[in-house]
């Protein structure tokens, strides 16, 4: 039992050289576990036409060699068929007595494997977003400070309250004459009453020894 390659697909020979018969020189469940088959693959059936056929069936008319409904039935005498899906396909000979001494066969085809590789979606372009306008603080008018007065060269400001203070360190004029003279008859008054005192006291102690 052979195959056929290509590119794309396989197609197998059943039964090899011998066909499609009774008695192949190997069962023909053994040959389809030696075989990988998948989809889009091809059977080749090769028999004499009007003396056999091959029956596509369900698995409980596989298991019971029931020829009278089938789900396809290929009687051209070198039948072609394709795998349209994945999973279990059963063919049986459409003489029962022969599907009954073991012309079947179990094909399991496999699940198509998704080897597409998918770029990834293009990043999106960041959105510019316009910057919401921003109400302007007027400036501040700049502050003006008053030109300093300049002070005599060689001469430093006076303090605050200096003038109070050279007004009270200053010293007390002098007293005019006129003033001065009334205070100078007073001392001379005062000390002839005095003498006078002193002379009337003496006299009256002496009179008295």
């Amino acid at each position: 039992m052979g195959s056929l390659s290509s590119s794309q697909a396989h197609k197998f020979l059943v039964g090899g050289k011998d066909g499609w018969v009774l008695n192949p020189s190997e069962n023909y469940n053994h040959w389809a576990e030696r075989n990988r088959f998948k989809v889009n693959d091809t059977l080749f059936f090769k028999y004499k036409k009007g003396s056999d056929s091959v029956l596509v069936v369900t698995k409980d008319h596989y298991n019971s060699c029931n020829t009278t409904t089938p789900i396809q039935s290929l009687t051209d005498g070198e039948s072609v068929f394709k795998f349209d899906r994945s999973g279990p396909f059963y063919f049986i000979s459409g003489n029962g007595d022969n599907c009954r001494k073991g012309q079947k066969l179990i094909i399991i085809v496999l699940a198509v494997r998704n080897q597409t590789h998918h770029s990834p979606p293009p990043s999106k372009s960041p959105v510019a977003v316009s910057p919401s306008p921003t109400a302007e603080t007027p400036a501040s008018p700049p502050t003006t400070l008053p030109p300093k007065a300049e002070s005599p060269k060689g001469e430093s400001p006076k303090p605050a309250g200096d003038d109070t203070q050279s007004d009270l360190d200053a010293p007390a004029p002098a007293p005019s004459g006129k003033s001065g003279a009334p205070g100078r008859n007073g001392s001379v008054g005062l000390a002839l009453g005095i003498s006078i005192g002193v002379s009337v006291i003496l006299s009256s102690f002496v009179g008295m020894v």
